[in-house]
């Protein structure tokens, strides 16, 4: 049997995705014949919006997706984001300013690779992502969570107690897993002191068109000119558009970035799939009311199930969630004690077991004693999920 030691110190340093793994038991127990609710990954739960998924279906059976695709995407896919980007935030960009990579996950990791040697320091708040921490390190960079843990927000006064100036900040705006929003003052002092530093930033704003009750999303793109800087904005069609399974992202940045981007994508995985991209094409350049249908749901699944974890006092939600879809909630120290659990990853393991629940621990993301509940699912399956909680906890 081959031995872990076999293998790179690259992938042996990596540590599994936590929000992959819960779905991943989740789904064997479901198939086992559990029923399970699964509330662990970011995924909605819609089908792909039909006139989306018709444009794919088009481009196959008129022969369009039958051979490679650019590196960096179709004209007409990044014509379409460029017009899109136009749209929603006022910046123009040209087509060499856009790299369409197989999903925002792709894309930030690339991003990594091109800009990260061996022991730069990158920095995030906390919580974080679960994938910034490790493709960091895929790049052999030192990652560091900073930033006021109270509210989820990397701030400047944080930045200033480094003890070095990092090389990369990455941004996630809404957040995952918190839903909260930077405001327009946050980001332009947050601009200004990468700005004055000479470093990279990279804004992920994948959940930037889902926000909630009033809320106001300021996307740096609004505030800062891409040319000849090096502030990156990654996005994609995932959450907006419900549309996971196509592996769809992109990165707006100067074209110096785009360049050395490509570069490393060309020996990754070449263009991203053909027929996705006539999809995503058919996303951006269509009807955006779909992405506003999927919102107000959303809204609808977010205010209800606040009010049912609010009622129980085991658990702790800090601010209502602004944008993404998920609440990250923190278990109260005496009923990890009373259960004899010494974690939130115990909890998380144990409430899959008993009551079929599955969610991912705070230990993912960088904080301890937290669990992320996803509500991207119906709203029966997650009332359900709150009920075998509670039971959970009570008895």
């Amino acid at each position: 049997m081959l031995s872990d030691s076999e293998f790179s110190k690259r992938s042996q340093a990596v540590l599994p995705s936590a929000t992959l793994a819960v779905s991943k038991k989740a789904k064997e127990l479901k198939a086992a014949g559990e029923a399970v609710i699964n509330l662990g990954m970011g995924e909605p739960d819609f089908e792909t919006p039909e006139p989306i998924a018709e444009a794919a279906i088009k481009a196959i059976r008129s022969g369009k997706t039958s051979f490679y695709t650019p590196v960096g995407g179709t004209l007409g896919l990044r014509t379409g984001i460029t017009q899109l980007t136009k749209e929603l935030t006022g910046q123009s960009l040209n087509v060499n300013q856009v790299t369409v990579a197989t999903g925002a996950k792709m894309a930030l990791y690339a991003l990594n690779q091109i800009l990260i040697n061996p022991g730069d320091l990158v920095v995030s708040a906390k919580p974080y992502w679960v994938s910034y921490a490790e493709q960091v390190h895929l790049a052999e960079g030192e990652f560091q969570a900073i930033g006021d843990a109270q509210t989820g927000k990397l701030t400047v006064e944080a930045l200033e107690e480094l003890d070095r100036v990092p090389k990369l900040i990455i941004l996630n705006n809404p957040t995952n897993p918190s839903g909260i929003l930077y405001s327009r003052e946050e980001l332009l002092a947050l601009l200004e002191w990468t700005e004055k530093h000479a470093v990279f930033l990279i804004v992920d704003e994948i959940y930037g068109r889902l926000v909630y009750n009033g809320a106001t999303f300021t996307s740096v793109l609004s505030l800062k000119a891409l040319t000849n800087s090096k502030v990156i904005v990654v996005d994609g069609v995932s959450k907006s558009y419900s549309m996971t399974g196509w592996r769809i992202g992109w990165a707006l940045a100067d074209e110096t970035i785009i360049r050395q981007l490509n570069k490393v994508l060309g020996h990754m995985t070449s263009g991203p799939t053909a027929a996705a991209q006539a999809a995503a094409e058919a996303a951006v350049t269509g009807d955006q009311g779909v992405v506003e249908a999927i919102r107000l749901t959303f809204q609808e699944r977010l205010n209800w199930t606040y009010d049912q974890l609010e009622a129980i006092d085991a658990l702790t939600l800090a601010a209502k969630p602004e944008g993404a879809f998920y609440f990250f909630i923190k278990i109260d120290q005496p009923v990890l004690d009373r259960l004899g659990l010494n974690s939130s990853a115990a909890f998380a393991e144990k409430l899959l077991e008993v009551e079929k629940v599955a969610l991912p621990a705070g230990e993912g993301f960088g904080m301890p004693g937290y669990l992320r509940l996803s509500y991207a699912q119906d709203q029966a399956s997650i009332d359900e999920a709150i009920a075998r909680i509670k039971r959970f906890i009570q008895e």
